[in-house]
């Protein structure tokens, strides 16, 4: 088992959009420019900037073109944004980003509910979407909602995943992401779908984006990790979590990954004290205290 653990876990930061999506506290451009500018400062390589989405319904992405023409992209990091249909596409093609994020649910009932379309009509639209990022020069990273199961349908079959994988894989993406959108994983459940995935995805890298809801979240990053995944989504401080349980502690702590993975003797490039510094900083800044625990700790 040990002989699998990869040497070096890359994270992807997520607490620009699924972190502060929710969050009532609208967040100033100039203070995402700064978060941006201490993640990097830290270590992060990968950071999801913002998704191209309707301003109305999610205020906090409504500067997302500003943002793009502020940011300092730095070489070697990897500046992604997530999008919903053409033309958030369309307008993360106009501001340059390097790689986008396209998902398809395999809830029938949130697939209706996030997009108005069955499983198998976002699957059309996410091969639409996919083509024509790849066409302007994109990184696309597919992804699976409710790959470990559903707040409104409860458990998801495991065949019904596997065959909403091997339908995106037929669109030739980068990367290929489980997302326990509903955060209701367990560590058995993530190594049985984690180890099958893997076997048809091949040579295509895969992510996971687990919620700590249960409190599992950690868990479930152990047992991925012991099959073979090197890439997972993070958010500083745990801020964010899932839409579907109010009040419900959401994405995994950026820093208490960070932490468990070096306490492991596994890499990640990141200052874990830089890190801290930077959410205590915008702990601060939002006037919460975040559900991170590490970075509570005395030090």
């Amino acid at each position: 088992m040990q002989s699998r653990l990869p040497q070096r876990i890359e994270i992807h930061e997520v607490v620009l959009r699924d972190g502060i999506q929710n969050e009532k506290k609208l967040v100033s451009t100039n203070q995402k420019l700064k978060l941006i500018d201490a993640l990097t400062d830290c270590g992060v390589r990968r950071i999801e900037v913002s998704s191209f989405v309707n301003p109305r319904l999610v205020p906090q992405m409504a500067d997302a073109e500003k943002l793009w023409s502020m940011v300092r992209q730095r070489k070697g990091i990897m500046y992604a944004a997530l999008i919903l249909n053409e033309k958030g596409l369309e307008r993360a093609m106009r501001c340059g980003v390097q790689q986008v994020g396209v998902y398809v649910s395999a809830s029938e009932t949130h697939s209706r509910k996030n997009s108005n379309a069955s499983t198998a009509e976002a699957m059309r639209e996410a091969g639409l979407l996919v083509g024509k990022a790849h066409g302007a020069g994109m990184e696309v990273r597919t992804g699976v909602m409710n790959a470990f199961g559903c707040a409104y349908e409860g458990n998801i079959p495991q065949a019904k995943v596997i065959k909403v994988v091997k339908d995106l894989l037929k669109k030739e993406p980068d990367e290929i992401c489980l997302a326990d959108t509903s955060g209701m994983a367990n560590p058995s459940q993530v190594r049985k779908l984690v180890k099958r995935v893997r076997e048809i995805a091949g040579a295509v890298p895969l992510s996971l984006h687990l919620h700590n809801t249960r409190g599992l979240g950690l868990a479930n990053v152990w047992a991925a990790i012991n099959e073979g995944v090197s890439i997972f989504d993070t958010s500083l401080g745990g801020l964010g979590g899932c839409p579907f349980i109010i009040g419900a502690r959401g994405n995994i702590s950026t820093e208490d990954t960070v932490n468990m993975l070096h306490e492991t003797g596994i890499e990640t490039g990141i200052n874990l004290d830089m890190l801290i510094g930077a959410s205590s900083h915008f702990e601060r800044y939002m006037g919460q205290k975040f559900p991170a625990m590490v970075s509570h700790l005395a030090r």
